[in-house]
Order: structure tokens, then sequence, then C-alpha cells
């Protein structure tokens, strides 16, 4: 089972926390998390994209001239794709692109990326990540204590207004809880700084 050092926001090692080798320790598994990754994507995508086919476009009534005898190609329309002003051939349309994936992909898509990070040593395992008041420079120290200032996903155990305070000015840094933590967003960080209390409920739910 990996072990991982425990900080404080300091910096300084407070103890010592065994993961989850079911967690941490299984063998990623990259085409799952590719599919995942994939699904993330597709559902984030507002699919509200519009554009008129020629049976839409106003205008376009009357035949331009007559169909033989001018030289010219034969046209019924001024509206025709080919025109200025025409309609779009095959034109988008508002659409959803979300689909579902089974539970136990994204499980074990979720255990890959946790997996992959632990084997990097990308874990940061912090006792209790608590603000007094939102203050980006006093949350960038915190980070750089914790060799945390680069990419970053901040997890907290439950939704913390002012860790999200501090934290949303920071470029490259995201926070969010444990029950909110998905494949992308730890795929996308480089350091994955974790609570003691938010890790423990992740080993709860992955289990």
């Amino acid at each position: 089972m990996p072990n991982v050092k425990v900080l404080n926001m300091a910096g300084n090692q407070v103890g010592e926390v065994t993961l989850s080798d079911a967690i941490f320790g299984i063998e990623p598994n990259e085409s799952v998390v590719h599919d995942v990754v994939k699904n993330h994507l597709a559902n984030c995508r507002q699919g509200t994209q519009s554009a008129l086919t020629r049976a839409e476009v106003s205008g376009g009534g009357i035949k331009p001239w007559r169909q033989k005898g001018t030289g010219r190609a034969r046209q019924g329309s001024t509206r025709a794709p080919q025109w200025t002003h025409g309609g779009v051939v095959f034109a988008p349309k508002p659409r959803d692109y979300s689909y579902t994936l089974n539970k136990k992909v994204k499980r074990l898509a979720m255990k890959s990326v946790l997996s992959a990070k632990a084997a990097e040593g990308n874990i940061v395992v912090i006792d209790s990540i608590k603000m007094d008041a939102p203050k980006t420079a006093a949350f960038q120290k915190f980070l750089k204590a914790v060799d945390a200032d680069c990419k970053a996903l901040v997890v907290t155990a439950e939704a913390d207004e002012l860790v999200i305070k501090s934290a949303r000015n920071i470029p490259g840094v995201s926070t969010t809880f444990a029950s909110c933590i998905n494949v992308y967003d730890i795929l996308n960080a480089k350091k994955f700084v974790v609570d003691q209390a938010a890790l423990a409920k992740i080993e709860e739910v992955f289990a």
C-alpha cells in the first residue's frame, strides 16, 4: 500500500497516511480513462449552434433567369448554397451531445487516474485545508509551501466558500469537494491536493 506524507498548510510533515490499494494502487486503464474524458467533454457541449438551410433563408422565390438560351448555368433560386446569402448545406441545428457510460467504467477510470497520480508522487495530503478569510496571497503561500504552486486541483471534504474565493484568481488552480471530483479535472491538474477528511470520503465512495 502506498504511503504518503501528511502536511500542514505551512508545509511541515505532521504524519503519514496509507492509501488504499484498491483505489490508489491499481494498474491504470488508459482506454477507459479516454472513454470517460471523451464522455465528459461531450456532456459539457452546449449544442446550441444553428444555421439556416435553403428552406429557411428569406427570398429566392423567383427563378433568377430562364432555363435555356442564356448561356449561363441553370438556376432555380438565389438562395441555393452556392449563392451569396444562400442557405447552408447540412446546416447544424441545436442538439444534445450528451450520452451515458456504465457506472463500473466511470469507477475504473477514477481509480486509474488516482493510481496514476499516486504512482507519479503527485498526491499532496493536507491535515486540514482551512482559510480564515478569502486571501489569494495566503493561499498562494500555502500552495508554495506544499510544493503545489503549479496546475493543481484542491479538494476539500465539503464546499468551502473561503477556500473557493481564495483560489479562484490563481491561474491553473481549481477547487472542488470530495463528492464532486471527476476524471477530467484530476487528469488536467499536475498536483492533486486533498485534505484528510476529503481523502477519507473518496476512499469510502470508491472502495
